[in-house]
């Protein structure tokens, strides 16, 4: 193998010529020989038996080039990359340049990890939320409890808002019953606004073993076009009136609820877990604006491939997730109205930056001379065997020490950036927002994903095609 020349091309990428000799080309072109005759039909001879040279002389000397070259191709660009000192993030695009009894040379044209060039990582400036914990915030932290305890009391009084009715119910238009218009049994919560505008209010009064024709008038944007506008009588029989009877909230209310003895101490200890929620999201907070700085002011020519390549890992494990659901991901697409293209395309720009802030953590580590110990990957693996309930040793054998060690350097090389960090001014709060869903294509650390990953991918193969040989069908 020689490799002719090296060429740099935009976007991290290099195209490498390489050349083989006569001497690999043969060893390759009598691996495709013996790969290819069992499909080759040759008078004289039986299916797979027929000589080389034979198959040759009938369909030329390339009728193995194709599979030789593709047999070759991976052996010889990976010493390539080897002897370059290459680190390549993809497979390369192979073009067969050309091929003869003195070998063939063929070119590779393969992205590889970009040069990192630094801005300022340490000593940076970020707001961070003051985490505050109130009383009426603990009071919104008591209410699923008194959810849960809260019942539902039969009553004989005539029925208000915010009880609920059990009902049966029929809808006529016209005189006549329509489709979708009925129901037995619905627990309707009056002001709930579950039915359409109009029918709670006209049940507020009715008592238990009561009934009453309820008018209304289908809203013009309704879904089912032979209702909307239309004007359509319920003929409403009610079962029952329910009112909500809550707990009364005291001792015994938290000795039921929890493992706390009296209210005081359920209350205090709501809120310091509230407290310590709203710590984490502000650190966590805190800590992604400094990373934004860090691969805002760094400068890196990143390939595409490499992008492409972390958006459908971040799809894999999403399809993962929602697999482990109980839901096959070709159902969720069809429920979601999705597309495996549509899902990849919105990945990307969250791909692009776990790209960039991998690519930080790298360069800054390789700056600081980080190193991981023995001890630390032996620590590490206990806290994944506590995490998955193995022991450490077991995690040890599973997940590669290559995958730790990176885990491992990326924390440590993050904590450089945080430790460092000073807390700045935060900026006046604007209207409450609603706290964002989790997203669903967060990056795992490569130790957490060793289980899942894929035992392997096809490679490619040469763009050109040789002359084939006929095959029988």
């Amino acid at each position: 193998m020689n490799v002719k020349n090296i060429e740099k091309l935009e976007k991290s990428r290099v195209a490498l010529t390489i050349e083989a000799s006569a001497q690999e080309f043969e060893a390759a072109l009598d691996k495709a020989y013996r790969k290819e005759r069992g499909r080759i039909m040759l008078p004289g001879f039986r299916k797979g038996k027929a000589p080389r040279k034979m198959i040759e002389a009938m369909y030329g000397a390339e009728i193995f080039y194709e599979g030789a070259v593709n047999e070759a191709y991976p052996d010889l660009f990976a010493q390539a990359v080897e002897q370059e000192k290459l680190d390549t993030v993809a497979y390369p695009e192979v073009e067969l340049l050309d091929a003869g009894k003195d070998g063939f040379t063929f070119k590779a044209t393969v992205a590889v990890r970009p040069e990192v060039k630094l801005g300022k990582y340490k000593g940076l400036s970020a707001p961070k939320d003051v985490t505050k914990v109130t009383e009426k915030d603990i009071d919104g932290e008591l209410q699923p409890y008194v959810q849960r305890a809260t019942r539902m009391v039969d009553v004989e009084r005539k029925a208000k808002k915010g009880d609920t009715v059990n009902i049966d119910f029929e809808g006529f238009m016209d005189g006549k019953a329509f489709e979708g218009g009925k129901g037995e049994n619905h627990d309707l919560e009056l002001g709930s606004g579950q039915f359409i505008p109009g029918f709670e209010d006209q049940l507020v009064g009715v008592k238990a073993e009561g009934e009453k024709d309820v008018v209304v008038t289908f809203p013009e944007d309704y879904g089912t076009a032979e209702l909307a506008g239309k004007e359509a009588t319920f003929k409403v029989k009610v079962h029952a009136v329910k009112e909500k009877v809550t707990p009364k909230l005291d001792d015994e209310f938290a000795k039921d609820v929890s493992e706390f003895e009296t209210l005081a101490d359920f209350r205090k200890d709501l809120g310091e877990k509230l407290g310590e929620r709203r710590e984490k999201q502000a650190q966590h907070t805190f800590e992604e604006a400094l990373l934004e700085q860090v691969i805002n002011d760094m400068s890196a020519d990143i390939p595409d491939a490499m992008v492409e390549n972390r958006a459908q890992q971040m799809l894999e494990d999403y399809s993962q997730r929602i697999t482990s659901q109980g839901i096959s991901f070709e159902q969720y697409l069809a429920m979601t109205g999705m597309t495996v293209d549509i899902l990849k395309a919105q990945a990307i720009e969250g791909a692009l930056r776990q790209v960039k802030v991998e690519l930080a953590l790298d360069a800054i580590a390789a700056e600081e001379k980080v190193e991981i110990t023995e001890e630390e990957i032996n620590a590490e693996c206990d806290r994944l065997g506590e995490q998955y309930q193995l022991p450490g040793t077991e995690i040890r054998k599973i997940v590669p020490e290559q995958e730790l060690k990176g885990d491992l350097t990326h924390r440590k090389a993050a904590d450089l950036i945080y430790t460092s960090a000073k807390v700045g001014k935060t900026p006046a709060k604007k209207a409450a927002k609603k706290e964002e869903p989790k997203d669903e294509t967060e990056k795992k650390p490569a130790a957490k994903k060793t289980a899942e990953k894929a035992a392997g991918e096809k490679k490619p193969a040469a763009k050109k095609t040789t002359k084939k040989a006929k095959t029988e069908e």
